[in-house]
């Protein structure tokens, strides 16, 4: 059997006094679409942070393609995020520079690619995720949805096998929304890569995922596939999937 592209062991993570995850276990199949789902505040991006090399656990280890990642050294580190992209949760563009800036920025700063073969791949994924006609407008002159688009194009500009997709259809209508997760599987797909996304929409969720977890409490409970999750016998799980207002996540001391 493959290794796994990504596995987490006995990880921790504390901020000053405050435990924000404990003891995290589990690992990420090569062409897997991992979902985290869980309470706000409960640590979902830490988690995805630690795995995409952004913040460094408190305790154990983040191995990705079978290197101990905080192990290695800078330059180590660097290769294997080369191999990562990240859709951040407000999408961090830049508001000074057009759509094709947005995306040919990484290219222009971590690459040799020459002008022109910077532009062809700006063209190819505006293309793919449908913003030919963006190109020259800046972030505040397109909307909500096609920032996201712009988002994920500038995120897998870098052609990476890893990306980490922080709550993608966030703020999104329940139409973009459908459609900001079936280009993200699609894009998945034609590139046969493994993906790590957040979203607190369990519809959303069961679209996208081939397995799910729940970050509550500083624990990662693994639910499974969609149909497991939705049968899952812990009473948190059953509680944030249906919505009920009452159950463990609401009870008070």
């Amino acid at each position: 059997m493959a290794s796994p592209v990504i596995e987490l062991q006995n990880v921790s993570m504390r901020f000053g006094g405050e435990v924000i995850l404990r003891n995290i276990n589990f690992s990420v199949a090569s062409g897997e679409i991992f979902v985290l789902v869980g309470p706000s505040g409960h640590g979902k991006t830490v988690l995805l942070k630690i795995m995409a090399g952004i913040l460094c656990p408190t305790e154990g280890e983040v191995w990705i393609e079978g290197q101990n990642f905080y192990q290695l050294s800078a330059s180590g580190q660097d290769r294997l995020r080369r191999k990562m992209g990240m859709l951040f949760q407000k999408n961090a563009l830049f508001d000074s520079l057009t759509s094709g800036e947005n995306i040919g920025f990484p290219l222009v700063e971590t690459t040799s690619l020459s002008t022109d073969e910077i532009n062809t791949r700006v063209s190819h994924y505006l293309s793919a995720v449908g913003l030919d006609h963006a190109r020259t407008l800046y972030p505040d002159e397109i909307s909500g949805g096609m920032q996201k688009r712009l988002g994920i194009a500038r995120a897998l500009a870098l052609d990476p096998e890893i990306v980490f997709y922080d709550d993608p259809t966030a703020g999104l209508d329940p139409i973009t929304s459908r459609r900001i997760v079936d280009l993200i599987l699609k894009l998945s797909r034609e590139r046969k890569s493994t993906a790590v996304a957040i979203t607190n929409d369990m519809n959303r969720a069961y679209q996208m995922a081939s397995c799910i977890g729940m970050v509550v409490n500083g624990e990662l409970v693994v639910t499974g596939s969609p149909e497991a999750t939705q049968s899952f016998s812990d009473p948190r799980v059953h509680q944030f999937i249906t919505g009920e207002l009452k159950g463990p996540l609401t009870e008070t001391a």
